[in-house]
């Protein structure tokens, strides 16, 4: 049985017992929560696509971790106008493990 859910403006083809790192969700680490933005359900023998959502489908998942991604540098530069802007950016996430999928 798999999913395509949505969240954080990505999709991510999901399995229980996957883990994902996905944008920040707000929730304590340990905790369970259920994203409900699902656009297709499979269970081997059925495939349910939404329009553009699947009614009454859920993803269960607990969150593992609330974290921040490695620093990414931006430099901005223009050439003979003394312009040289270097900035660091570290996103925000959370890993969280798929528990159960529910059509």
């Amino acid at each position: 049985m798999y999913a395509i859910l949505e969240t954080g403006g990505k999709q991510y083809r999901v399995t229980p017992g996957d883990t994902l790192r996905v944008e920040k969700l707000p929730a304590e680490q340990g905790a369970t929560i259920e994203l409900d933005r699902v656009l297709m359900v499979s269970d081997g023998d059925t495939l349910t696509v939404g329009t553009p959502l699947v009614d009454g489908a859920k993803v269960t998942c607990t969150v593992l971790e609330q974290d921040r991604a490695k620093k990414v540098m931006a430099l901005r530069y223009k050439a003979k106008k003394n312009v040289r802007v270097k900035r660091g950016h570290r996103q925000y996430f959370t890993r969280i493990r798929v528990d159960g999928i529910s059509a």
